[in-house]
């Protein structure tokens, strides 16, 4: 029996992903190339990330019926085993013998045969319960975080953090959105030509949705905004609207010199540059020369000029004599406000590694805060929901500046918002979206957004 190209795909993804801790996303876009079908397309990325946000629940699930762990089974085995129950159990429309089928065979040309039987009879069985809900095999007296980890598909070390600081309720709806598939978000940067822009994604198939919190963002869904024209001629980009709301809590003014620390993969810098203008200068600078080549590309794809790239180390003290009257310090984080977009995280992450992260945040915002100009703002921002790399981050900096450094205080939340304000969405009211001490900050199921966190700080 072949298997069908969808499910190869996602087959090969989910190996990789296991195997080489590559990242979903990165994966199915170098796979959907324009030989795939939509059909297909839409499979295999189905599979691919429900797989991923729901292996906790089907690993639970399908430990029932083994004698030992699927985290102990051969890496094929599993992949197969989950991606057979997640069809049972979440696509109504997939026939079950195709599902049952087309994994045994996935396990034969993995060579795998002597596991066939055993996952022919599995999952046969499991073909039985499909329409069974996953609480009904609790066992009794879990804690909390076990139980809603478990129908939920989050860690427990999570799920428990996130009850202590949010309670049930908004725990449970927080984990509902990260198991939702994200909106396709865009950035439109010609908003004279606005209605043109549209017009020609929804020509070209798409079906165009109203930004939720910015006037100047757009989703898109029945296909992919990539492969569109107004794409490749520099019209749009593909960026979550909690992200592109960050640079512009900076009010960059034109001609003004503008520092992004952690730029890649450069949505950000794009909205510092083309407020700077012409006669300002904005340095983007990463740790990585080849994600600074990356983020080259698209400056010149979408005909942006004038930013300058520079390969360094943030964690290292920083080489430039002239200060800067912006920056903006994306830290790299934990991602767990992105656990929608890149399910993975949650199953890689250790809560020891938050401590690690704030560490590195830490120095990184310290160095930042010295690179400022009398007067000068500086957004830190982390597409993470927990307080040790967001608030703690920045009550430590401010803390740790060296004796007889110029004083630097966070800004209100009236100040940020107004610089916010102008770009939202017709009924997005500014004070919506930053706490009593000017905080900006976004959970997954609010605005159909990722999680974002940012803090606007001021040089005396």
């Amino acid at each position: 029996m072949a298997v069908t190209r969808a499910r190869q795909i996602a087959f090969d993804i989910l190996s990789r992903v296991e195997s080489e801790s590559a990242y979903a996303s990165d994966l199915l876009h170098a796979a959907l190339h324009s030989g795939t079908s939509p059909a297909d397309a839409a499979l295999a990325t189905e599979l691919t990330f429900g797989v991923l946000r729901w292996r906790r629940q089907l690993d639970f699930l399908l430990d029932r019926r083994l004698q030992k762990s699927v985290l102990h089974l051969d890496l094929a085995v599993a992949i197969a085993l989950r991606m057979a129950l997640y069809q049972l159990r979440f696509l109504d429309k997939v026939p079950a013998r195709a599902a049952v089928n087309e994994s045994v065979e996935l396990v034969k040309q993995a060579r795998k045969s002597s596991a066939s039987g055993l996952v022919n009879a599995v999952l046969r069985r499991m073909a039985e319960e499909a329409s069974e809900p996953a609480e009904k095999y609790l066992p009794l007296g879990l804690a909390a975080a076990e139980r809603l980890g478990i129908l939920h598909s989050h860690p427990t070390w999570m799920v428990a953090r996130w009850l202590a600081r949010l309670g049930e309720p908004r725990t449970i709806a927080l984990m509902e959105a990260n198991n939702r598939p994200p909106r396709l978000s865009c950035a439109l940067y010609d908003a004279e030509h606005r209605d043109e822009i549209i017009h020609a994604l929804e020509r070209s198939g798409l079906q165009i949705a109203l930004g939720r919190l910015l006037k100047n963002a757009f989703a898109a869904s029945g296909g992919s905004p990539a492969e569109s024209a107004v794409f490749r001629a520099g019209g749009i980009s593909i960026q979550d609207e909690a992200s592109q709301a960050v640079p512009l809590l900076l009010n960059v003014q034109p001609g003004e010199r503008v520092l992004d620390l952690c730029a890649a993969p450069g949505g950000k810098t794009v909205a510092l540059a083309r407020a700077a203008g012409e006669k300002g200068s904005v340095i983007a600078a990463d740790l990585r020369a080849h994600r600074l080549r990356a983020m080259e590309a698209q400056f010149k794809r979408l005909g942006l000029r004038g930013v300058q790239s520079i390969e360094l180390d943030a964690l290292q003290p920083l080489p430039f004599t002239v200060p800067f009257d912006a920056v903006l310090v994306d830290a790299p984080c934990s991602g767990t406000g992105t656990l929608g977009r890149h399910p993975e995280i949650r199953w890689r992450l250790a809560a020891p590694q938050l401590a690690e992260f704030h560490a590195m945040q830490t120095k990184m915002l310290v160095n930042a805060l010295g690179q400022l100009a009398p007067g000068g703002r500086l957004v830190y921002s982390t597409c993470s929901i927990e307080p040790e790399e967001n608030e703690d981050v920045v009550s430590e900096a401010l803390r740790s500046l060296p004796a007889g450094a110029p004083s630097v205080w966070r800004v209100s939340a009236g100040e940020a918002a107004r610089g916010l304000a102008p770009h939202l969405a017709s009924g997005v009211e500014a004070s919506e979206l930053f706490d009593s001490a000017g905080t900006f900050r976004t959970l997954p199921g609010q605005w159909a957004t990722d999680g974002f966190f940012a803090s606007l700080l001021r040089r005396a």
